[in-house]
């Protein structure tokens, strides 16, 4: 099966909001306390400004839901992904951390549609639903992610960016052509 490539579906089926779970092993004190340690600086960066990134009130000392392993979520809107990602990569440390999108398929989202920074752990799916009925919204209050209430680009505009893109990179000699049809 090809991959989408009518703008329009590609768009709207874009994903607003992700989770990334940072995995420590419950018993040991250091990676316990690196976890705390990036958790806290998560917290004051979203409070001076970097990016938008929500931790869950909790942290999981034992296993929890899919997680066999010690963890924290931490909730971002689209809006925050790319600062929050790169924040994580550079800063992990020895840390595992589950980034997985929020959509109406819980377990695709944790099983095919997830990326691991660090190693992988093993996800007990069994306790996640197929599909349940409304995207799951968390903090709509911001209005970010799938709340958001920000003016999105028409397609008529994409279309208009796409090709100033494309006639820029005419005279790039590394960049591949995209196809005419």
């Amino acid at each position: 099966m090809s991959p989408p490539t009518d703008v329009k579906e590609v768009v709207e089926s874009e994903i607003k909001e992700w989770h990334f779970h940072i995995y420590f092993h419950q018993r040991n004190a250091d990676e316990h306390h690196a976890a705390l340690e990036l958790r806290d600086a998560v917290l004051r960066l979203r409070r001076d400004g970097a990016f938008v990134a929500v931790p869950l009130f909790r942290v999981n000392t034992d296993p929890i839901g899919p997680h066999p392993v010690g963890s924290y979520e931490i909730w971002v809107p689209s809006e925050s992904f790319v600062s929050v990602y790169s924040y994580l990569v550079l800063n992990r440390g020895d840390l595992s951390v589950l980034v997985h999108p929020l959509t109406r398929e819980e377990r695709k989202d944790h099983e095919i549609r997830h990326a691991w920074l660090g190693p992988s752990f093993p996800l007990d799916l069994s306790t996640l639903p197929v599909k349940v009925e409304d995207v799951p919204l968390q903090y709509p209050s911001l209005k970010l992610g799938y709340s958001s209430t920000a003016p999105q680009l028409s397609l008529e505009e994409r279309k208009r960016l796409g090709a100033n893109v494309e006639e820029i990179l005419k005279q790039e000699k590394e960049a591949a052509k995209a196809p005419s049809n």
